[in-house]
């Protein structure tokens, strides 16, 4: 496996050179086929070390992204079918898959410890939709585009949250509580902030905006938690199947929104990018010091942190296609996602490092 890996590592080095001299002899379009083959590369090697495995996905996200970014028009259409028809009903199974790792036992969670879910439900609803309001207003971008930012961070936390937290050995339970009463009360609170702090940059129809995440969340959501209550290890090939088919829509999304907003993104990529950065990291450090501050233990400050920094990308896609604007409001999403895994994988891989010593479940 390390010889495999350590070919793929050696493979990428290649590519990327290859694509520099493309670059410098033919100009930037030549570089295109190099770069994708980079990114396939290092997914392939990271694959093979058990320590890079979980940044195997974000190199896919990246080629793919790369693919959208050079041929765009592969991704926007195939023949008169729009491809952004596709987005929601992606989005609609991922939920649906996330409601089947749910159980109505999780539901207990909220009463055994009241105290850090509300915590993490109050960060969550106002310090990213407050960070992601003044960044927009800095940002001196279209409308739309700037109001994408401001969606991103009323968005609830999603799946990777989980994940995260999982690996940096935090409270997981309190994890996937904040996330399932997040997701649960998002179709109710994503409307209101966006109302509050977005209606002067695009019209935000509460009613129209609801509508949309029931659809896209909540419904699927319960359907999932249903199927699980009653088929439960019936169906072994769909517990298995369902999160590479999470992962392969989470990335069909990306690349999707990615090539609509293929032109936004070339004038003003570079600026996204530092704004995503921004926000994601103030959303790690605001929540973990405001847990701090509300006395809850490092494990679960360290969970909330991670809660807060880590938003349903695909969730504010699928608003910003219901609202017709996905190739400008879906930009600050599109982006957001795989940076946060990155961040999210480098502070969770930091933390279990640094394990709490007789850590216990938030009281």
């Amino acid at each position: 496996m390390k010889k495999l890996s350590t070919t793929f590592f050696l493979a990428s080095a290649v590519c990327l050179a290859i694509a520099l001299i493309a670059g410098f002899v033919a100009g930037l379009p030549a570089t295109g086929p190099f770069l994708i083959l980079m990114f396939l590369c290092l997914a392939i090697g990271m694959n093979q070390e058990e320590k890079l495995k979980g940044y195997s996905f974000t190199m896919v996200i990246f080629m793919a992204v790369t693919a959208a970014m050079f041929y765009p028009s592969l991704f926007t259409a195939v023949g008169t079918f729009q491809t952004k028809t596709l987005i929601v009903p992606i989005l609609m199974v991922i939920m649906f898959g996330m409601g089947t790792s749910m159980s109505f036992k999780d539901f207990m969670g909220v009463i055994l410890m009241p105290k850090g879910v509300i915590i993490g439900l109050l960060c969550q609803f106002t310090i990213m939709p407050f960070l992601g309001y003044g960044l927009a207003k800095l940002s001196g971008f279209p409308p739309e585009i700037a109001a994408g930012i401001i969606l991103i961070g009323c968005a609830p936390s999603g799946l990777a949250s989980n994940v995260m937290n999982y690996i940096a050995g935090a409270n997981l339970p309190l994890s996937v509580t904040i996330t399932m009463v997040a997701t649960l009360v998002a179709p109710v609170m994503t409307p209101i902030m966006m109302k509050l702090l977005a209606d002067q940059l695009v019209d935000v129809s509460f009613w129209a905006m609801l509508l949309d995440i029931m659809k896209i969340v909540f419904i699927p959501t319960i359907a999932g938690l249903i199927f699980n209550h009653f088929f439960h290890g019936k169906f072994k090939w769909l517990d298995k199947s369902l999160p590479i088919a999470s992962m392969a829509g989470i990335g069909a999304v990306i690349t999707i929104i990615t090539a609509l907003g293929r032109d936004s993104l070339l004038s003003i990529g570079i600026t996204l990018v530092l704004l995503v950065i921004v926000h994601n990291t103030f959303g790690y450090l605001l929540g973990y010091w405001t847990s701090r501050l509300a006395g809850m233990d490092e494990q679960s400050c360290r969970t909330i942190a991670i809660e807060v920094g880590m938003q349903n990308g695909g969730l504010a896609s699928g608003i910003a296609v219901g609202m017709g604007k996905v190739a400008t409001m879906g930009l600050a999403p599109a982006v957001f996602g795989p940076f946060m895994n990155i961040s999210g994988s480098i502070l969770a891989t930091w933390w279990r490092g640094r394990p709490v010593a007789g850590a216990e479940t938030v009281k």
